[in-house]
């Protein structure tokens, strides 16, 4: 019997396919004799077993179908010249075969309109699989493989463009589908570099002749002589005419090869820039897809991470005994490095605090979380504030991080009106109280930049119904779209008259105060604030 073969028509363009095994599988797993990427195909289609003599042909469950000359079939006895499509898609054919083909070598110099319409065929399959939206990687396999069909090269390669706008391999492929092994191939250094630059296909009959002569030994002592290089070019879509776009070329495809050829088709050559304009445009694409996916990938995190640190503050409405609070933090991204904490602390009532970290985003929240933690666990163990203070400072110093550092305020009130504080570079917090305002400045340098730092700390007096207001510099150094400053003055005007009111009330208006200074304008820092009001022993 002749040998058995498969003529293959699909997105990978036209090839021949042996029977070579007693049984052949086909379908979209990478492990199968002959695979087929197509969302029509199963992962194992068919399959053709050569039994006594016969090739039988045997669909294996597969999704949509396998049909020979239009019939659809479970088993059937395949004689020469069957048509066999899989699934629904007229796209893949698989002819078979038992009588001898013509095969061509690489730049294959007939001129026949048949040889013209079977390359022009395999360019169009390839170019309908393009626009299917698969990975770089996918599409780079694809490109490759369909121009070494085309052209019958040996070799292809694929070089890109970096961010530096150098060349790189991406890609080595050779006959049969097969990927080169290694990270380097010789191959001619200067015909990929003059046709990137360029932008020019280059034709190269053969490296030992004419102006080629002693440029490429290295290639040539390998036994390649033939090449053919053309540009990837991507257009930019815009709305201007087609003639005020630039054109931008991201790589070249290099193909090689050895057999030595007496004439270069100019069919194959025409085929191959078309079909290079497609696969840069598809080559493009799925690294704007790529960049995309990761970039949702990114904001899938960072949503994440912002529950977290959603989570990790305490609710934003609190009361005990003798004080009531309330507190909120909006982040200027979607994580932020301002935090606020309070707890019960024995005998010496609630603690309270509220910092703010050098910096924004992610790296921010990561140093503000390390200065929560820190806090939450020393206030209880430390006698007053400046204590708890300088053992944050220690804590934070010991894993230091180059330039990042953190302001913070600390107080702690007791059920008879006793407010001490330490402030760390924070904005002054500002007291609210019946017969005027004052600001809480005592305390020392911020937290966790210098080793020789030292704090101190102030008891004051509240009265029932006084206010202490804390806020980030987010709140102060909120800017409207003229440039200005919200500032402590305009502060201190929205907030004198408050006192005795309820903290929610008096946040919210404060926040609505800024918001509405800042008349639109981006917001440029993470806001928080704070309100406690005591309310009297009890």
């Amino acid at each position: 019997m002749s040998e058995a073969r498969l003529h293959v028509t699909d997105s990978q363009g036209r090839r021949v396919v042996v029977l070579d095994r007693p049984l052949f599988m086909i379908g979209r797993r990478t492990s199968a004799d002959l695979q087929i990427v197509s969302t029509d195909v199963s992962r194992e289609h068919a399959e053709i077993a050569l039994e006594d003599g016969r090739y039988l042909l045997r669909d294996r469950a597969s999704r949509y179908g396998t049909f020979v000359n239009g019939e659809q079939i479970t088993e059937r006895t395949l004689q020469h010249g069957d048509r066999i499509r899989l699934g629904r898609t007229e796209a893949i054919e698989l002819v078979f075969m038992t009588e001898g083909a013509k095969t061509t070598g690489f730049l294959d110099t007939g001129t026949s309109d048949g040889g013209d319409l079977r390359q022009m065929a395999a360019i169009l399959n390839g170019l309908r699989a393009l626009g299917s939206g698969r990975v770089l990687d996918e599409i780079l396999v694809l490109v490759m493989d369909s121009a070494l069909e085309v052209t019958k090269a040996e070799r292809g390669f694929m070089m890109l463009a970096n961010a530096d706008g150098e060349l790189e391999f991406k890609i080595a492929r050779g006959r049969g589908r097969t990927t080169l092994p290694g990270t380097t191939f010789t191959t001619s250094e200067k015909i990929p570099r003059e046709v990137f630059k360029t932008g020019q296909s280059r034709i190269v009959g053969d490296l030992m002749e004419g102006d080629w002569r002693g440029q490429h030994d290295g290639t040539i002592a390998v036994g390649i002589r033939h090449v053919l290089c053309v540009a990837l070019r991507v257009t930019p879509m815009s709305a201007a005419p087609a003639s005020a776009r630039s054109e931008r070329v991201i790589g070249v495809l290099y193909l090689d090869g050895r057999e030595r050829s007496t004439m270069l088709s100019k069919a194959t050559h025409s085929s191959l820039e078309a079909f290079a304009t497609q696969a840069a445009l598809a080559i493009e694409s799925a690294r704007l897809y790529a960049e995309s996916a990761e970039k949702a990938r990114t904001d899938h995190d960072l949503k994440i991470a912002a529950e977290i640190q959603r989570n990790m503050l305490p609710e934003p409405v609190f009361e005990i005994g003798s004080v009531d609070l309330a507190a909120e933090s909006i982040p200027c991204r979607t994580v932020g490095g301002d935090f606020y904490d309070y707890l019960e602390i024995g005998e010496r009532g609630l603690g309270f605090a509220l910092g703010d970290v050098a910096g924004k985003g992610p790296p921010a929240a990561l140093l503000a979380a390390a200065v929560q933690s820190n806090f939450v666990a020393l206030a209880p163990v430390s006698s007053e504030p400046a204590e708890t203070m300088a053992r944050v400072n220690k804590a934070l110093l010991r894993r230091a991080i180059d330039a990042r550092f953190a302001t913070m305020f600390y107080g702690a009130v007791t059920p008879d009106g006793r407010l001490s504080y330490c402030n760390a570079g924070q904005e002054p917090p500002l007291v609210i109280r019946r017969a005027g305002v004052s600001w809480l400045e005592t305390g020392g340098p911020v937290l966790g930049l210098l080793s020789i730092a030292t704090y101190e700390f102030e008891t004051v007096v509240l009265e029932p119904g006084d206010l202490v207001i804390v806020c980030s510099d987010g709140v102060t150094e909120a800017r409207n779209r003229a440039g200005e400053e919200f500032g402590r003055d305009r502060l201190v005007a929205e907030v004198q008259a408050r006192h005795g009111a309820k903290p929610e009330a008096v946040l919210e208006h404060l926040i609505g105060a800024v918001k509405l200074f800042s008349d639109g304008a981006a917001q440029a820092d993470d806001v928080t604030a704070l309100v406690l009001r005591y309310l009297g022993a009890k």
